[in-house]
């Protein structure tokens, strides 16, 4: 918490967590919009030209979660949708993840996360599946422990097996003492106020009175457009990634939208006004 360069404390509450995702992906569509402005194509074009053209540069952000499994137990559908959006298209602009699990099972890191996490990392794990699960390949089972690892990156098609270095609490309370004295806390408001939401997105349990109040609204966009995807509803309504995703579940529960088909548009199955008003 002490470290001046956290965009904020660390997160303990499900809720706030989910709202700094969902803030996370609007940044990363500020940056590509500032990106587009000034005809650059990522993140180190664009601090090139801002030395030069003496504007502030952009910093890069990483997102750090330490137990991935909590997170997808509680909030695993609009974790999943965020997760995927910054691993698909965030590294351009300076925003990484760095994700973490003591429990490496396929409902907690599900084909879409693996699919879009091309670097890995596995310590010793207890069977050959937690480890296809990790690397796609066995081995990770037979790792001494203490440090010993497999690396996994899009470079190479098989991993490499490197030690970690043991650091000591000490060791970082000292790292953190010395940061701490020489820079000052920086805070970003809209994330503070992002963190104080109380409801960016909504979980549902099923009963039909939970429902999110811009449901309405997001049906008869999609039946206006013919189509249905997340940035539309972000556009049209002005809403976050999370709940964009969360109000397109509720669509295709209730059968009004189809389900998802990669980078198309959803298909949306209802034509007509008389049609909608009785869903």
């Amino acid at each position: 918490n002490d470290l001046p360069h956290n965009l904020t404390e660390v997160i303990f509450d499900v809720q706030k967590t989910i709202n700094a995702l969902s803030w996370l992906v609007e940044e990363m569509e500020r940056r590509f919009k500032t990106l587009a402005a000034f005809k650059v194509r990522d993140i180190f074009s664009f601090n090139k030209i801002s030395f030069e053209k003496k504007i502030p540069p952009m910093p890069y952000i990483v997102l750090i979660i330490d137990e991935l499994a909590d997170l997808m137990a509680a909030r695993g559908r609009e974790l999943e949708a965020a997760i995927v959006r910054l691993a698909q298209l965030a590294r351009a602009v300076g925003i990484h993840l760095v994700l973490a699990t003591q429990r490496p099972s396929s409902e907690v890191i599900t084909g879409l996360i693996k699919a879009n996490i091309t670097a890995r990392i596995t310590f010793q794990v207890a069977s050959q599946v937690d480890s296809r699960t990790v690397i796609d390949m066995a081995g990770a089972e037979k790792l001494l422990g203490r440090g010993d690892m497999l690396f996994l990156s899009a470079e190479s098609p098989k991993p490499r097996r490197i030690q970690g270095a043991f650091v000591s609490e000490k060791e970082v309370q000292r790292v953190v003492e010395y940061l701490s004295s020489k820079y000052k806390k920086e805070r970003i408001e809209s994330l503070e106020e992002k963190l104080k939401e109380e409801k960016e997105s909504f979980e549902f349990f099923g009963e039909e009175d939970l429902e999110d109040p811009l449901f309405e609204e997001a049906k008869r966009v999609v039946i206006e457009a013919k189509k249905a995807s997340a940035s539309l509803l972000q556009r049209r309504l002005k809403i976050g990634y999370a709940r964009a995703a969360r109000l397109l579940d509720i669509l295709e529960k209730r059968g009004i939208v189809g389900p998802p088909r990669g980078a198309k548009p959803r298909e949306v199955y209802i034509k007509e006004d008389k049609e909608w008003e009785k869903v």
